[in-house]
């Protein structure tokens, strides 16, 4: 089957890899030549234009956008949905806000092309592993595609679906990312918590490779904490700053729009908030009015 990628980040690359190592014709199409270039050493045949693009594939097409979500989505659209005909389809697997999705996906059907969204997990190590698909969109649409999910999965059978209709994979994703950073939030305190309890000499290593078998809290992101404490047990030279997607905040924001209680990743978002403060403010108050009320020390800089 015959695809067009546009988007060749990290991911886009890994998926154009893995679609063409299974036999698929990838044409990719990427801004920068040198991206082009390495797409062409992958076996990938590259495209200098979206309009060469959509021209050397066979209808109906398919054409599966791997592009930051936001602007760049509606600009990617503008220039590549009027080269399209009635049965093409465009892929957004990237991590749009599901409501950008149904808007767009509603102004697509009235030219009678099909939009999937594709909540996609798996990050650099997809290309080995496989991708986690969260399929949403038109039925007859997403099983005319089912050999490119299989290819991309984990196993044709495993790690991939259809979660309902148009939206409901890019929301999946979003909840499924939120989920990710009350993890991460977790294994973070826990760690700190023995590495804080010098008396006992912890080695943080040993006990996650311990964790990684039998314990009920084993995982992939305890695979690759004990990979990370391998290289380096003290962290050393990794700046106490985290960012985020945007995809936690629309999680949150979700739960106050369903008046849903999501305590834990409404937290895990506001941790991860306070790790880009270096010169907290609202510390500094904190220990100023434990000054006037208690006459407590403070602490100079």
């Amino acid at each position: 089957m015959d695809i067009g990628m546009i988007g060749l980040g990290k991911m886009g690359m890994g998926m154009a890899q893995r679609l063409q190592r299974d036999g698929h014709r990838v044409v990719g199409f990427a801004r920068s030549a040198g991206t082009r270039a390495r797409a062409q050493e992958q076996g990938i045949e590259p495209a200098d234009s979206i309009e060469v693009l959509v021209h050397v594939l066979q209808p109906p097409r398919a054409l599966w956008m791997m592009v930051p979500a936001g602007d760049v989505v509606d600009q990617t659209l503008a220039i590549l949905s009027p080269l399209l005909s009635r049965g093409d389809t465009i892929i957004d697997g990237g991590n749009s806000n599901y409501k950008d999705t149904l808007r767009r996906g509603k102004s697509l059907s009235e030219t009678e092309i099909d939009y999937i969204d594709c909540g996609t997990s798996g990050g650099v190590w997809g290309l080995d592993q496989g991708y986690s698909l969260m399929i949403g969109g038109d039925e007859k649409a997403t099983n005319r595609l089912r050999p490119l999910f299989a290819t991309l999965a984990p196993a044709p059978d495993k790690g991939w679906g259809r979660v309902g209709p148009m939206g409901a994979g890019h929301f999946t994703k979003m909840i499924h990312n939120g989920i990710e950073y009350g993890l991460m939030q977790a294994y973070g305190e826990g760690f700190a918590l023995m590495r804080h309890k010098k008396a006992f000499a912890l080695d943080l290593h040993q006990i996650a490779q311990i964790w990684r078998d039998g314990s009920v809290v084993r995982s992939w992101l305890l695979d690759l904490t004990a990979t990370a404490l391998a290289k380096d047990p003290q962290l050393a030279g990794i700046a106490p700053y985290v960012a985020d997607s945007g995809e936690g905040r629309w999680t949150v924001n979700e739960a106050i729009d369903l008046d849903v209680a999501a305590p834990v990743i409404t937290l895990a978002l506001l941790q991860r908030l306070r790790s880009r403060d270096p010169d907290s403010f609202s510390d500094k108050l904190l220990a100023a009015m434990r000054q006037q009320f208690g006459g407590h020390d403070i602490r100079h800089e």
